[in-house]
Protein backbone atom coordinates (compact mmCIF):
# COMPACT_ATOMS: atom_id res chain seq x y z
CA UNK A 1 0.00 0.00 0.00
CA UNK A 2 1.44 3.35 -1.03
CA UNK A 3 0.11 6.77 -0.03
CA UNK A 4 1.18 9.89 -1.90
CA UNK A 5 0.18 13.45 -1.13
CA UNK A 6 0.40 16.63 -3.15
CA UNK A 7 1.57 19.92 -1.63
CA UNK A 8 -1.88 21.16 -0.58
CA UNK A 9 -2.88 17.83 0.91
CA UNK A 10 0.17 17.39 3.10
CA UNK A 11 0.08 21.01 4.27
CA UNK A 12 -3.55 20.56 5.31
CA UNK A 13 -2.77 17.19 6.86
CA UNK A 14 -0.20 18.67 9.23
CA UNK A 15 -2.51 21.53 10.17
CA UNK A 16 -0.72 24.25 8.22
CA UNK A 17 -2.74 24.33 5.02
CA UNK A 18 -4.82 27.36 5.88
CA UNK A 19 -1.78 29.13 7.32
CA UNK A 20 0.36 28.56 4.25
CA UNK A 21 -2.29 28.94 1.58
CA UNK A 22 -4.59 31.59 2.95
CA UNK A 23 -2.57 33.50 5.55
CA UNK A 24 -2.47 33.52 9.34
CA UNK A 25 -5.84 33.68 11.03
CA UNK A 26 -5.26 33.40 14.78
CA UNK A 27 -4.61 36.46 16.89
CA UNK A 28 -2.82 37.10 20.17
CA UNK A 29 -0.81 39.84 21.92
CA UNK A 30 -1.99 42.44 19.44
CA UNK A 31 -1.28 40.58 16.19
CA UNK A 32 -4.35 40.78 13.99
CA UNK A 33 -4.75 38.49 11.01
CA UNK A 34 -3.51 41.15 8.61
CA UNK A 35 -0.62 42.35 10.78
CA UNK A 36 2.97 41.53 9.89
CA UNK A 37 5.36 39.95 12.38
CA UNK A 38 8.77 41.62 12.29
CA UNK A 39 11.66 39.14 12.54
CA UNK A 40 15.29 39.80 13.33
CA UNK A 41 18.01 37.31 12.35
CA UNK A 42 21.08 36.81 14.55
CA UNK A 43 23.93 34.88 12.96
CA UNK A 44 23.28 35.20 9.24
CA UNK A 45 25.55 32.55 7.77
CA UNK A 46 24.43 29.95 5.27
CA UNK A 47 21.95 28.19 7.55
CA UNK A 48 20.21 31.42 8.50
CA UNK A 49 19.99 32.54 4.90
CA UNK A 50 18.33 29.22 4.09
CA UNK A 51 15.72 30.03 6.74
CA UNK A 52 15.34 33.54 5.40
CA UNK A 53 14.58 32.07 1.97
CA UNK A 54 12.00 29.77 3.57
CA UNK A 55 10.32 32.75 5.23
CA UNK A 56 9.65 34.19 1.79
CA UNK A 57 7.07 31.41 1.36
CA UNK A 58 5.28 32.28 4.60
CA UNK A 59 2.67 35.07 4.68
CA UNK A 60 2.46 37.69 7.40
CA UNK A 61 6.16 37.99 8.22
CA UNK A 62 9.00 40.33 7.30
CA UNK A 63 12.73 40.28 8.15
CA UNK A 64 13.30 43.78 9.49
CA UNK A 65 16.76 43.43 11.10
CA UNK A 66 19.89 41.32 10.70
CA UNK A 67 22.96 40.80 12.86
CA UNK A 68 26.26 39.07 12.20
CA UNK A 69 29.87 39.44 13.29
CA UNK A 70 31.26 39.26 9.74
CA UNK A 71 30.80 42.10 7.27
CA UNK A 72 30.20 39.75 4.33
CA UNK A 73 27.44 37.75 6.04
CA UNK A 74 25.85 40.93 7.31
CA UNK A 75 25.73 42.57 3.89
CA UNK A 76 24.38 39.46 2.17
CA UNK A 77 21.60 39.14 4.76
CA UNK A 78 20.78 42.84 4.56
CA UNK A 79 20.17 42.47 0.83
CA UNK A 80 17.91 39.47 1.45
CA UNK A 81 15.89 41.23 4.16
CA UNK A 82 13.11 43.76 3.70
CA UNK A 83 14.08 47.09 2.14
CA UNK A 84 15.59 49.37 4.73
CA UNK A 85 16.28 46.54 7.18
CA UNK A 86 18.46 47.41 10.17
CA UNK A 87 21.93 45.81 10.12
CA UNK A 88 24.34 45.54 13.05
CA UNK A 89 27.11 43.44 14.59
CA UNK A 90 25.68 44.00 18.08
CA UNK A 91 22.73 41.72 18.86
CA UNK A 92 21.74 43.98 21.77
CA UNK A 93 21.03 46.76 19.28
CA UNK A 94 18.80 44.44 17.27
CA UNK A 95 16.93 43.23 20.37
CA UNK A 96 16.29 46.81 21.47
CA UNK A 97 14.28 47.58 18.34
CA UNK A 98 10.50 47.86 18.70
CA UNK A 99 9.90 46.66 15.13
CA UNK A 100 11.49 43.29 15.99
CA UNK A 101 8.82 41.01 17.44
CA UNK A 102 10.73 37.74 17.18
CA UNK A 103 14.22 36.52 16.34
CA UNK A 104 15.89 33.65 14.58
CA UNK A 105 19.07 32.56 16.36
CA UNK A 106 21.37 30.76 13.90
CA UNK A 107 24.77 31.61 15.37
CA UNK A 108 27.23 28.81 16.27
CA UNK A 109 26.13 26.34 18.94
CA UNK A 110 28.00 27.93 21.84
CA UNK A 111 26.00 31.13 21.35
CA UNK A 112 22.53 29.54 21.16
CA UNK A 113 21.60 29.72 24.83
CA UNK A 114 23.15 33.13 25.65
CA UNK A 115 21.54 34.77 22.61
CA UNK A 116 18.18 33.07 23.20
CA UNK A 117 18.12 34.12 26.85
CA UNK A 118 18.91 37.71 25.85
CA UNK A 119 16.09 37.58 23.29
CA UNK A 120 13.58 36.23 25.81
CA UNK A 121 14.58 38.93 28.31
CA UNK A 122 14.02 41.55 25.60
CA UNK A 123 10.47 40.28 25.08
CA UNK A 124 11.14 38.54 21.75
CA UNK A 125 9.90 35.12 20.70
CA UNK A 126 12.66 32.84 19.46
CA UNK A 127 13.37 30.30 16.74
CA UNK A 128 16.72 28.77 17.69
CA UNK A 129 18.64 26.40 15.48
CA UNK A 130 19.56 23.00 16.90
CA UNK A 131 21.22 21.90 19.06
CA UNK A 132 19.57 24.21 21.56
CA UNK A 133 22.39 23.77 24.08
CA UNK A 134 26.16 23.47 23.80
CA UNK A 135 26.56 21.90 27.23
CA UNK A 136 24.34 19.89 29.58
CA UNK A 137 24.52 22.67 32.17
CA UNK A 138 22.68 25.13 29.91
CA UNK A 139 19.37 23.28 29.70
CA UNK A 140 17.81 24.54 32.93
CA UNK A 141 18.70 28.18 32.21
CA UNK A 142 17.05 28.36 28.79
CA UNK A 143 13.84 26.65 29.94
CA UNK A 144 13.63 28.99 32.93
CA UNK A 145 14.16 32.06 30.72
CA UNK A 146 11.48 30.96 28.26
CA UNK A 147 9.02 30.42 31.10
CA UNK A 148 9.94 33.52 33.09
CA UNK A 149 9.46 35.86 30.15
CA UNK A 150 6.53 33.86 28.69
CA UNK A 151 8.11 33.49 25.28
CA UNK A 152 7.42 31.14 22.39
CA UNK A 153 10.65 29.25 21.70
CA UNK A 154 10.81 26.88 18.76
CA UNK A 155 13.91 24.69 18.30
CA UNK A 156 14.97 24.08 14.69
CA UNK A 157 14.31 20.32 14.72
CA UNK A 158 11.98 20.70 11.76
CA UNK A 159 11.17 17.02 11.30
CA UNK A 160 8.48 17.46 13.98
CA UNK A 161 6.52 19.65 11.57
CA UNK A 162 6.75 17.26 8.62
CA UNK A 163 3.55 15.30 7.90
CA UNK A 164 5.10 11.86 7.52
CA UNK A 165 6.57 12.14 11.02
CA UNK A 166 3.28 13.35 12.46
CA UNK A 167 1.31 10.54 10.85
CA UNK A 168 3.94 7.97 11.87
CA UNK A 169 3.64 9.19 15.47
CA UNK A 170 -0.07 8.33 15.42
CA UNK A 171 0.70 4.90 13.98
CA UNK A 172 3.19 4.19 16.73
CA UNK A 173 0.82 5.38 19.45
CA UNK A 174 -1.88 3.05 18.10
CA UNK A 175 0.22 0.07 19.18
CA UNK A 176 0.42 -1.48 15.72
CA UNK A 177 4.19 -1.84 15.91
CA UNK A 178 4.12 -3.85 19.13
CA UNK A 179 6.75 -3.39 21.82
CA UNK A 180 9.75 -1.27 20.86
CA UNK A 181 13.04 -1.90 22.57
CA UNK A 182 15.54 -0.99 19.85
CA UNK A 183 15.93 2.10 17.65
CA UNK A 184 18.45 2.53 14.83
CA UNK A 185 19.50 6.03 13.76
CA UNK A 186 21.82 7.07 10.94
CA UNK A 187 23.25 10.15 9.31
CA UNK A 188 25.84 9.06 6.78
CA UNK A 189 27.25 11.26 4.04
CA UNK A 190 30.00 10.89 1.46
CA UNK A 191 31.08 14.51 1.40
CA UNK A 192 34.61 15.86 1.72
CA UNK A 193 33.70 18.46 4.34
CA UNK A 194 37.23 18.37 5.75
CA UNK A 195 39.00 19.86 2.72
CA UNK A 196 40.84 22.99 3.81
CA UNK A 197 39.84 26.00 1.77
CA UNK A 198 41.51 29.36 1.56
CA UNK A 199 38.77 31.79 2.52
CA UNK A 200 40.92 34.96 2.42
CA UNK A 201 38.89 36.58 5.20
CA UNK A 202 40.19 39.92 6.35
CA UNK A 203 40.38 39.60 10.17
CA UNK A 204 39.36 43.23 10.44
CA UNK A 205 36.00 42.35 8.85
CA UNK A 206 35.12 39.94 11.70
CA UNK A 207 34.28 40.94 15.26
CA UNK A 208 36.21 37.97 16.62
CA UNK A 209 35.54 38.77 20.27
CA UNK A 210 31.79 38.74 19.70
CA UNK A 211 32.14 35.45 17.86
CA UNK A 212 34.09 33.90 20.74
CA UNK A 213 31.57 34.99 23.35
CA UNK A 214 32.12 32.66 26.31
CA UNK A 215 34.58 30.46 24.39
CA UNK A 216 38.24 30.47 25.48
CA UNK A 217 40.39 33.30 24.17
CA UNK A 218 42.23 32.31 20.97
CA UNK A 219 43.63 34.03 17.88
CA UNK A 220 41.48 34.48 14.79
CA UNK A 221 41.46 31.38 12.58
CA UNK A 222 39.43 31.60 9.40
CA UNK A 223 39.05 27.84 9.12
CA UNK A 224 37.71 27.49 12.66
CA UNK A 225 35.46 30.46 12.01
CA UNK A 226 33.90 28.93 8.89
CA UNK A 227 33.99 25.30 10.05
CA UNK A 228 33.13 25.84 13.71
CA UNK A 229 30.92 22.70 13.98
CA UNK A 230 34.01 20.50 14.16
CA UNK A 231 35.72 22.28 17.08
CA UNK A 232 34.73 21.67 20.68
CA UNK A 233 34.74 25.34 21.71
CA UNK A 234 31.97 26.13 19.25
CA UNK A 235 30.19 22.91 18.22
CA UNK A 236 29.94 19.22 19.00
CA UNK A 237 30.57 17.39 15.76
CA UNK A 238 28.28 14.79 14.20
CA UNK A 239 26.40 14.00 17.42
CA UNK A 240 25.15 17.55 18.02
CA UNK A 241 24.94 18.59 14.38
CA UNK A 242 23.18 15.55 12.92
CA UNK A 243 22.25 12.87 15.43
CA UNK A 244 20.24 15.41 17.38
CA UNK A 245 17.60 15.49 14.60
CA UNK A 246 17.01 11.75 14.77
CA UNK A 247 17.22 11.30 18.54
CA UNK A 248 14.68 14.12 18.87
CA UNK A 249 12.16 11.98 16.98
CA UNK A 250 12.97 8.91 19.09
CA UNK A 251 12.47 10.94 22.25
CA UNK A 252 9.17 12.35 20.98
CA UNK A 253 7.75 9.05 19.76
CA UNK A 254 8.78 6.97 22.77
CA UNK A 255 8.41 9.54 25.54
CA UNK A 256 12.11 9.56 26.37
CA UNK A 257 13.98 12.38 28.11
CA UNK A 258 17.68 11.58 28.35
CA UNK A 259 19.79 8.42 28.29
CA UNK A 260 20.93 6.98 31.59
CA UNK A 261 24.10 5.70 29.94
CA UNK A 262 25.97 6.35 26.71
CA UNK A 263 28.91 4.65 25.04
CA UNK A 264 30.59 6.01 21.91
CA UNK A 265 33.57 5.64 19.62
CA UNK A 266 34.82 7.96 16.94
CA UNK A 267 37.82 8.56 14.74
CA UNK A 268 38.91 11.03 12.09
CA UNK A 269 40.02 9.10 9.05
CA UNK A 270 39.97 12.02 6.64
CA UNK A 271 39.76 15.08 8.90
CA UNK A 272 42.48 14.16 11.39
CA UNK A 273 44.69 17.13 10.51
CA UNK A 274 41.88 19.67 10.65
CA UNK A 275 38.96 18.73 12.92
CA UNK A 276 38.89 18.19 16.65
CA UNK A 277 35.67 16.14 16.37
CA UNK A 278 35.62 12.77 14.54
CA UNK A 279 34.40 12.32 10.97
CA UNK A 280 33.10 8.81 11.77
CA UNK A 281 31.20 7.92 14.96
CA UNK A 282 28.97 5.32 16.59
CA UNK A 283 27.01 5.58 19.81
CA UNK A 284 24.77 3.40 21.97
CA UNK A 285 22.30 5.19 24.24
CA UNK A 286 20.55 3.26 27.00
CA UNK A 287 17.16 4.13 28.52
CA UNK A 288 16.71 1.25 30.98
CA UNK A 289 13.64 2.65 32.74
CA UNK A 290 11.78 2.66 29.42
CA UNK A 291 13.41 -0.53 28.16
CA UNK A 292 14.88 1.14 25.08
CA UNK A 293 18.32 1.02 23.46
CA UNK A 294 19.24 3.45 20.68
CA UNK A 295 22.10 2.93 18.23
CA UNK A 296 23.43 5.75 16.05
CA UNK A 297 25.97 5.67 13.23
CA UNK A 298 27.34 8.69 11.39
CA UNK A 299 30.14 9.35 8.93
CA UNK A 300 31.29 11.65 6.14
CA UNK A 301 33.08 8.94 4.16
CA UNK A 302 30.17 6.71 3.06
CA UNK A 303 26.48 7.39 2.43
CA UNK A 304 25.02 3.90 2.94
CA UNK A 305 21.75 4.14 4.94
CA UNK A 306 22.06 7.95 4.64
CA UNK A 307 19.77 9.83 7.06
CA UNK A 308 17.00 7.71 8.55
CA UNK A 309 15.61 6.16 11.69
CA UNK A 310 14.00 2.79 12.35
CA UNK A 311 11.85 2.03 15.37
CA UNK A 312 12.03 -1.74 15.64
CA UNK A 313 8.85 -3.20 17.14
CA UNK A 314 7.82 -6.77 17.91
CA UNK A 315 5.13 -6.56 15.21
CA UNK A 316 6.76 -4.27 12.65
CA UNK A 317 9.55 -1.79 12.01
CA UNK A 318 8.69 1.85 11.32
CA UNK A 319 11.18 3.43 8.88
CA UNK A 320 11.32 7.24 8.57
CA UNK A 321 13.31 9.76 6.58
CA UNK A 322 12.69 13.24 5.24
CA UNK A 323 10.66 12.01 2.31
CA UNK A 324 8.59 9.08 3.63
CA UNK A 325 7.60 6.55 6.18
CA UNK A 326 7.42 2.79 5.63
CA UNK A 327 6.01 0.02 7.82
CA UNK A 328 7.83 -3.30 7.45
CA UNK A 329 6.01 -6.22 9.14
CA UNK A 330 7.90 -8.84 11.08
CA UNK A 331 7.73 -12.33 9.60
CA UNK A 332 4.34 -14.06 10.07
CA UNK A 333 2.72 -10.97 11.60
CA UNK A 334 -0.72 -9.72 10.57
CA UNK A 335 0.19 -6.08 9.97
CA UNK A 336 0.61 -5.18 6.28
CA UNK A 337 3.39 -3.23 4.59
CA UNK A 338 2.44 0.34 3.80
CA UNK A 339 4.15 3.62 3.11
CA UNK A 340 3.62 7.33 2.74
CA UNK A 341 5.91 8.89 0.15
CA UNK A 342 6.14 12.67 -0.15
CA UNK A 343 9.62 13.43 -1.41
CA UNK A 344 10.79 12.47 -4.86
CA UNK A 345 14.41 11.95 -3.82
CA UNK A 346 16.07 8.59 -3.16
CA UNK A 347 15.19 6.62 -0.06
CA UNK A 348 17.30 7.77 2.87
CA UNK A 349 18.39 11.08 1.35
CA UNK A 350 19.11 14.06 3.59
CA UNK A 351 16.84 16.44 1.73
CA UNK A 352 13.88 16.32 -0.63
CA UNK A 353 11.97 18.80 -2.74
CA UNK A 354 8.87 18.05 -0.65
CA UNK A 355 7.95 18.49 2.08
CA UNK A 356 9.80 21.70 2.84
CA UNK A 357 10.45 21.14 6.50
CA UNK A 358 11.79 24.62 7.25
CA UNK A 359 8.73 26.29 5.74
CA UNK A 360 6.39 24.11 7.78
CA UNK A 361 8.38 24.55 10.99
CA UNK A 362 8.72 28.32 10.66
CA UNK A 363 5.01 28.51 9.87
CA UNK A 364 4.19 26.61 13.05
CA UNK A 365 6.42 28.99 15.03
CA UNK A 366 4.72 32.07 13.61
CA UNK A 367 1.29 30.59 14.16
CA UNK A 368 2.20 29.98 17.80
CA UNK A 369 3.46 33.55 18.16
CA UNK A 370 -0.08 34.60 17.27
CA UNK A 371 -1.98 32.00 19.30
CA UNK A 372 0.53 31.58 22.17
CA UNK A 373 0.10 27.83 21.83
CA UNK A 374 3.08 25.53 22.37
CA UNK A 375 5.12 24.99 19.20
CA UNK A 376 6.01 21.58 17.77
CA UNK A 377 9.59 21.74 19.13
CA UNK A 378 9.52 23.60 22.46
CA UNK A 379 12.61 24.38 24.50
CA UNK A 380 12.12 21.30 26.67
CA UNK A 381 12.35 19.00 23.65
CA UNK A 382 15.47 20.79 22.46
CA UNK A 383 17.16 20.35 25.82
CA UNK A 384 16.17 16.68 25.83
CA UNK A 385 17.51 15.91 22.34
CA UNK A 386 20.74 17.80 22.96
CA UNK A 387 21.27 15.91 26.23
CA UNK A 388 21.66 12.63 24.31
CA UNK A 389 24.22 14.21 21.97
CA UNK A 390 26.15 15.66 24.89
CA UNK A 391 26.14 12.29 26.67
CA UNK A 392 27.51 10.65 23.53
CA UNK A 393 30.27 13.26 23.34
CA UNK A 394 31.11 12.82 27.01
CA UNK A 395 31.56 9.08 26.39
CA UNK A 396 33.54 9.72 23.22
CA UNK A 397 35.96 12.17 24.79
CA UNK A 398 36.45 10.26 28.03
CA UNK A 399 36.72 6.81 26.51
CA UNK A 400 34.37 5.56 29.21
CA UNK A 401 30.66 4.90 29.56
CA UNK A 402 28.96 8.19 30.43
CA UNK A 403 26.35 7.96 33.19
CA UNK A 404 23.65 10.54 33.70
CA UNK A 405 24.27 10.97 37.42
CA UNK A 406 27.89 11.84 36.63
CA UNK A 407 27.08 14.23 33.77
Amino acid sequence: MSVRRNRREFLEQCGLGSLMLAGCTATARGFAANETIGVGCIGTGGRCRHLMSALEEVPGVKVVAVCDVWDQNLETARRMAAPGAFATKDHHALLARKDVDAVIVAAPDHQHVPLSIDACAAGKDVYCEKPLTHDLSEGKAIVEAKNRYERILQVGTQQRSMPQFQQAYEILKSGQLGEIHKVHLTWNRNVARWVRQKYDIDPASVDWQRFLGSAPEQPFDEYRYRQWRWFWDFGGGIFTDLMVHQIDIAHWFLGLDHPQMAAAIGHSYKAQDLWETPDTVQAILDYPDQGVQVYFEGTFVNARNAAMLELMGSEATLYLDRGRYEIHPERKKKIEYREMVLGSGPRGADFYDLPKGEVLHLSNWLECIRTRNQPHSPAESGVSAASAAHMANLALRSGEVAKWQDA
